[in-house]
């Protein structure tokens, strides 16, 4: 009677292609992105993942560039996190297509277990299905360039000081509630600071946050001219400088926008603005609602 062998490692159809045509196998990473170390899943052709490896950043680069070296065909993917993108410009500088994906829900079982193996792990069998074709299985995120985030960076300072701005403020107005007097807005500013009736101890305590308000100010208003200068001279009726470059650096290359369920609010409103560019007398209209 003649025996079966049966490989019980092959996991995708990639793993019998690579077995019978003597082609090395697609390597795989899964990546869960950390601060100091990443946690890594690897995956060769269509083999089971092997388990979780730990690397600090420095080492697995090295360790992937080595996988490289050998010929092997290297794909990667992590989430977008508050890291960026610098992990995705070093592999591909290794000439490794990296993939960057929205946050999600790994735990497509439910089991109320999240590790970081388990991530990386799920991670890297999700983009075997992408690899393999299914579209679906990863919700890429368009990778700006350094020069696009180097703008984006400008207007979100500002944002961050506009909010320290308000904290501050609240505060101040807080501390007038608590003792009883209504709050005044726009107390730290010098004419209505200087007419505060408040008792001299609340003024006292105060004087401690005004200065920074009024730096923050400072520091709000210079940033708002530099992004109204950046702004194109011709705008379309009810949109402001400010918002027309905040809009435009935040999405970036406008081809890159799917025409999806999911961005069909934002498609409208860009492609409204695209047709306010051309006929700058109409009126904007088709916003997000």
């Amino acid at each position: 009677m003649n025996k079966c062998h049966l490989n019980t490692e092959l996991s995708s159809h990639e793993g019998t292609r690579c077995q019978f045509n003597g082609s090395s196998a697609i390597i795989k990473l899964g990546i869960d992105v950390h601060q100091d170390y990443y946690v890594v899943v690897k995956q060769e052709g269509g083999t089971n993942p092997k388990p979780a490896q730990r690397f600090q950043k420095h080492v697995f680069l090295h360790w992937v560039a080595k996988l490289k070296e050998e010929g092997a065909e290297v794909h990667a993917v992590y989430e977008a996190c508050g890291f960026g993108f610098s992990l995705q410009r070093q592999l591909g500088d290794l000439g490794i297509k990296c993939y960057v994906v929205c946050p999600q829900k790994l735990d497509e079982r439910n089991k109320r277990v999240k590790t970081d193996a388990l991530d990386a792990k799920a991670l890297c069998l999700k983009l075997d299905r992408f690899l393999q074709g299914n579209r679906d299985a990863l919700a890429l995120v368009r990778t700006p360039t350094e020069a696009e985030e180097q703008k984006r960076a400008i207007h979100r300072q500002r944002e961050q000081l506009v909010k320290a701005r308000k904290r501050l403020e609240a505060q101040g107005r807080s501390l007038m509630v608590n003792h009883g007097m209504e709050p005044v807005s726009n107390w730290w500013k010098p004419r209505t600071f200087a007419q505060l009736q408040v008792p001299e101890w609340i003024k006292e305590l105060l004087l401690n946050t005004q200065p920074i308000l009024l730096a923050l100010q400072e520091k709000i208003r210079a940033l708002t001219a530099q992004l109204q200068a950046a702004a194109e001279p011709k705008q379309p009726r009810g949109l402001g400088l400010l918002s027309s470059v905040v809009m435009d650096r935040e999405v970036g290359n406008l081809g890159s926008v799917q025409k999806s369920a999911a961005s069909g609010q934002l498609h409208r409103l860009v492609s409204g603005r695209v047709q306010q560019r051309r006929h700058p007398g109409a009126k904007l209209c088709d916003q997000t609602r």
